[in-house]
């Protein structure tokens, strides 16, 4: 069955993959994106898949984006929370912005994006909630105080979540990548890389961003109702749970 579908950082690295993937299973996907309008309309013109900006750590341009994304495709069943950023550095030299900046798009956005969606889910009698984390949200990372922490957060909100609207037909569940070969890999130098990261996954390369793509199009699915407040680890074996 074709829904509407929204991913939050949708037009670059897993966020695209997960658009593309979407779209690939016939639901009709708007990608949402903060800024970077060149990858954006190219990404448009690639795919054929709507893009829409706004900004994911403001609720009031959440609200009026997702009111743009339902005027123009309909009412909103599969979310995505996948933006996020880093602004990686020791807590003793981080400044407060560095940490307001990330707990603001990784964690606030789930709620400034969920809290618009979710009433109508709720009165729909279906919905699927996807969050984005990281394996540093589990096992935590030097010099990542702040990403680590706000995907921690993201964890505990999909299970409490999860619980409120386990009896409306949404399910809520987090997908926690490891190391995948995307933009934000790709800027480590290749010795760090190759001893620093490689080396602690066992099966010996990067993820690649359609991997994790397949397990959010699962989750999305009519077929994963039975599933909520879960998390799905896709790390190589680096971190086990």
């Amino acid at each position: 069955m074709s829904r509407v579908a929204v991913v939050t950082g949708g037009t670059r690295g897993i966020g695209a993959a997960i658009s593309r993937a979407l779209q690939a299973e016939g639901h009709k996907v708007a990608a949402n994106y903060a800024g970077d309008e060149k990858t954006a309309a190219a990404f448009h013109r690639e795919t054929g898949i709507a893009v829409f900006r706004w900004d994911v750590s403001n609720f009031e341009a959440c609200a009026a984006g997702v009111r743009r994304v339902v005027e123009e495709l309909g009412p909103i069943d599969i979310l995505v929370n996948n933006a996020g950023i880093t602004r990686d550095v020791m807590l003793h030299k981080m400044a407060l912005e560095q940490w307001r900046a990330v707990i603001d798009t990784n964690l606030n956005s789930l709620f400034n994006m969920t809290r618009p969606v979710i009433e109508g889910m709720r009165a729909r009698g279906f919905g699927r909630i996807i969050n984005i984390s990281s394996i540093n949200g589990q096992k935590g990372q030097i010099g990542q105080t702040n990403y680590a922490a706000s995907k921690a957060g993201d964890l505990g909100f999909t299970k409490a979540l999860a619980l409120e609207n386990a009896r409306k037909g949404i399910t809520v569940n987090a997908v926690c990548p490891g190391y995948t070969e995307t933009d934000m890999v790709r800027v480590v130098p290749k010795e760090v890389l190759e001893t620093s990261v490689l080396s602690q996954i066992p099966v010996g390369r990067l993820g690649q961003p359609e991997e994790i793509a397949r397990c959010v199009v699962f989750l999305a699915s009519e077929q994963a109702g039975f599933l909520t407040g879960s998390t799905l680890t896709v790390n190589g074996g680096q971190y086990l749970t």
